[in-house]
This record gives structure tokens, C-alpha cells and sequence, in this order.
């Protein structure tokens, strides 16, 4: 009788275990889910709240260069030129200072001044974009008049304001990545007579390799969606300009400027049309670098 009730409970124990485990998988599967439902989300609702000028001008939104309010003409050309401009010319500066500042304070800095050095960086990457805005505004931009700019501000302030405060987002990260290559890989290579550099290069960085383009692109997402920052040092004009001294606008820029003073719907809906491109662009972005770093994950797991 007991062995026939002991049996009944640890059934009834199982069942009640699976029950909560079929239950706590499920509900995580949601959550993970639900990211997916707020993206959609948010596109269709950026969609809807831009139907005016999405029916009006259709594709040639992307290519129109006039931005007159009054005359309710919109291109987001400028503004995407603006944008990806600024974005591409703070990577093309901070990427080789960045990498080459995690690489020497991951492998080559001793531990009295590779520690305080990552947590001044990871404190830069903490402070706000406005901090950065002033201190462009009232540094930067004097340097660049200098330079030969005519008014300071312009595509290549912002970008050099933007290579300084992403350069800690791949610092860090990049530094971390790095630091989690084996021991063992390091001194495979120098036994072989390898140079500090050799080792670095063959051993080290292609073992990285992923983490450090995940970084570089978490640091383009900040690029791309920086306002504030951008806003005080870029000129706000809606024009394309070849030389990098002239004024120039952005996406995220144009929306935080001129939504308050947005008077009619037509207006409204095509500063939000602009967050709908840019929107659209930072989905791409992020889909070709998880494309990227999967395929070189594939590449190296064949190679082992």
C-alpha cells in the first residue's frame, strides 16, 4: 500500500515537474517573441503616422533633395547623406585608434596602467551626448575654424565628435573579445619564435575577429542614432555638399529640431517618414553585421 502511494506521489511529482518546466519554457519562448511583435510594432506604427507623404511621393522620398516646410516639398536625401556621412567618417577615425588602444591594453600595457585606463574609458562611454555637444561647440569647432572650415561646424566636426564618443563602445568591447582568446594559442605561436606582433596577428586577432566587428557595429548604431551631439556641431542645412568643411544635417537631428515646430500633418508625417528610413537603415546595418559575423563564425569553426 505505502510502495503503491509512494509511486502515486513521485508520478504526481514528475507530472507537476514537467508541467512547471513545459510552462517556464513557454513563457520565456514568449518573451523572447515579443521582440519581434515590438519592432513590427513600431514599423507598422511609423508607417501609418507617415501615410500622407508616403502616398504622395512614394519611392522618390529617398532621393528628393527639397526640403521646403512651407511649400510641403520633403526629400530625405540630404538627410540620409548627412547621416550616413558622419557615421562612416567617425568609423573611418576611431576604428584604427580604437583597436589599436584595446590591442595594447589587453596584450601589450602592464596591469598598473591597462586597469585605470579601461574604467577612464568605460566612464567616457557613460557620459551624456549633450556633455560631448558642448564640449564640440565650445572646443571643436574653434580647432576646426582654424583648419580652414569657414564656420566651424560641418559634416567633418560631427564626424570627429562622433569618433570620440564611440571610440569607447569599441575600446572596450573589443578589449574584452581579446582578453578572452586562450593562453594556450599565445604560447602555441611564441614557441613556434614568433614576435609579439606575429603572435597578435596570427594568433589573437583572427580569433577575435567576430567580437571585434560586433563592436565596431555596436558602435555605428550609436552613430547613426546620435541627436543631440550631432545637432550643436553639424550646421543643420539640408543640402549636399561635397567638401567636408560645409554644414550638413541628419536624420536623427532634423526630426529632434523641427518636430515641436511641425505645424500641419503633412509636416509631421514627413519628419516621421524620416524615422522610418532611419529606422529601415539601422535594421539593414544590424541584419548585414550578424550576416557578417556569422559567416566568418562558419569560416573559422571549418578551419578548426
Amino acid at each position: 500500500m505505502k510502495t503503491a502511494e509512494a509511486k502515486a506521489k513521485s508520478l504526481f511529482s514528475y507530472s507537476r515537474s514537467r508541467a512547471v518546466n513545459f510552462l517556464f519554457k513557454n513563457t520565456l519562448l514568449l518573451i523572447a517573441l515579443s521582440i519581434f511583435g515590438v519592432t513590427l510594432l513600431i514599423a507598422v506604427e511609423l508607417v501609418i503616422h507617415s501615410r500622407l507623404p508616403i502616398e504622395k511621393f512614394g519611392l522618390s522620398f529617398f532621393w528628393k533633395t527639397v526640403w521646403d516646410p512651407v511649400n510641403e516639398q520633403f526629400g530625405a536625401l540630404p538627410f540620409l547623406y548627412g547621416t550616413l556621412a558622419t557615421s562612416g567618417l567617425a568609423l573611418l577615425i576611431a576604428l584604427p585608434v580604437g583597436l589599436g588602444m584595446a590591442i595594447f591594453l589587453s596584450e601589450l600595457a602592464p596591469a598598473w596602467l591597462s586597469n585605470p585606463v579601461s574604467f577612464v574609458v568605460e566612464l567616457l562611454a557613460a557620459i551624456p551626448s549633450v556633455i560631448y555637444g558642448i564640449i564640440g561647440l565650445f572646443i571643436l569647432v574653434p580647432w576646426m575654424r582654424v583648419l580652414g572650415a569657414p564656420y566651424g561646424v560641418g559634416l567633418l566636426t560631427a564626424g570627429v565628435l562622433l569618433a570620440i564618443m564611440i571610440l569607447p563602445f569599441i575600446i572596450s568591447v573589443s578589449r574584452e573579445v581579446i582578453l578572452t582568446v586562450p593562453g594556450t594559442q599565445r604560447e602555441a605561436i611564441l614557441s613556434l619564435g614568433a614576435t609579439r606582433w606575429e603572435m597578435i596577428w596570427v594568433a589573437v586577432l583572427p580569433y577575435a575577429r567576430s567580437g571585434i566587428i560586433g563592436s565596431v557595429f555596436l558602435a555605428l548604431a550609436r552613430a547613426l542614432g546620435e541627436t543631440m551631439a550631432v545637432t550643436m556641431v553639424i550646421g543643420n542645412r539640408p543640402e549636399i555638399r561635397l567638401s567636408l568643411f560645409e554644414p550638413a544635417y541628419t536624420m536623427a537631428a532634423v526630426i529632434a529640431n523641427e518636430f515641436t515646430e511641425a505645424t500641419s500633418d503633412f509636416y509631421i508625417q514627413s519628419l516621421i517618414e524620416i524615422g522610418l528610413i532611419l529606422f529601415l537603415v539601422t535594421i539593414v546595418i544590424h541584419a548585414l553585421a550578424r550576416l557578417l559575423i556569422s559567416n566568418m563564425s562558419m569560416k573559422v569553426k571549418g578551419r578548426s
